[in-house]
């Protein structure tokens, strides 16, 4: 491995650009050798101004590019599996963005793929678990100092939801986040999801049912709502608040800028989830690259992944029925072997 890391870049849409921009101006120790979008004109406008990387339409062209070591796949969820498979096939470690496959059978088969390896060539886009705030909420929990949790409490609101965003999409896009977040929290599965929702507001486009409201239970016996709401007109904002047994904890208030003026006083609320989270992506980015350089995997894995897709799934199935609580069931978890960084 050279000094720098080079990596291919999967998908130069809005995350992927992010990413492009990341690892070539925030990150240290790597650089983008190569980028594979089916728009190749964006792919160029993508890496404008960087030299010495490779610009490709097909996946698997950017994987064999001179310079690749490693690969971040930015590209919609439905693409991720084949992505992901080519990757390891190349033995290449990946960072992929959530979705890590957006069906529960497609994702099992990357954790099983991965399981026959031997080695951990996976981690997971969930970067909330990057970030301070929700960073020191584990820590609480952790230490135990508040009792065992018994509810978490979760908001998460979009200015605006992009065009084709589906009623599923509310929980198997937005949501996801909630589920990975929670299971990491309260260290349990999710074994039932029961998802609600209110009269559809009128800033919703016509049929999408926006807002929703998402319960879970736990292993644990702990239960975890969610409101999302993704058309709420005003700002991004995501909240959570762990209530246990001898006190609360909460985030999500104070990661706003006061700016007071001409006798006002306003709170900027963020607009977009680049902008709330850009540490925390900085943060993941730069521990996969740190890992990866010293042969290593760290944070959440293909499995987490799977986790998200299953209770997703059985989340949509409820929604779509109406309401019902709808059990999940996981698959047996294989096993890979000692010494692979799980």
């Amino acid at each position: 491995m050279g000094d720098l890391l080079g990596v291919a870049v999967l998908g130069a849409g809005h995350m992927g650009a992010d990413h492009i921009r990341r690892l070539d101006r925030v990150v240290s120790g790597a650089r983008v050798a190569a980028v594979a979008d089916p728009d190749a004109e964006r792919a160029k406008e993508a890496v404008a101004g960087l030299s010495g990387v490779s610009v490709h339409t097909e996946v698997e062209a950017a994987l064999g590019a001179p310079g690749v070591e490693a690969v971040l796949i930015a590209s919609p969820g439905p693409a991720h599996e084949e992505a992901l498979l080519a990757a390891f096939a190349r033995g290449l470690p990946v960072l992929c963005e959530k979705p890590m496959v957006p069906d529960s059978t497609g994702a099992l088969r990357v954790v099983e793929a991965e399981a026959r390896l031997g080695r951990r060539l996976a981690q997971i886009g969930f970067m909330r678990r990057y970030d301070a705030e929700y960073g020191r909420l584990k820590s609480v929990l952790d230490s135990g100092r508040l009792g065992r949790p018994l509810m978490l409490h979760c908001t998460h609101r979009n200015v605006s939801s992009p065009p084709g965003f589906t009623s599923a999409m509310l929980i198997d896009s937005s949501v996801s986040h909630e589920i990975d977040a929670a299971r990491w929290l309260l260290g349990q599965e999710v074994t039932a999801v029961t998802a609600l929702r209110p009269r559809s507001s009128s800033g919703a486009p016509e049929g999408l049912l926006d807002p929703q409201f998402v319960l879970f239970e736990t292993e644990g016996g702990a239960l975890v709502d969610v409101e999302v709401f993704v058309n709420c007109g005003f700002g991004y904002q995501v909240r959570c608040e762990a209530v246990c047994e001898t006190g609360s904890a909460r985030i999500g208030d104070d990661h706003s800028m006061l700016v007071t003026t001409r006798g006002t006083a306003r709170e900027e609320v963020p607009q977009d989830y680049l902008v709330r989270f850009a540490d925390a992506y900085d943060r993941e980015v730069q521990a996969w690259v740190d890992a990866t350089r010293h042969g290593r995997v760290t944070g959440p894995g293909a499995w987490d992944g799977y986790a998200a897709s299953v209770v997703a799934e059985a989340g949509v199935r409820s929604l779509e029925s109406g309401g019902i609580r709808t059990p999940v069931a996981l698959a047996p978890r294989p096993e890979l072997h000692a010494g692979t960084g799980r």
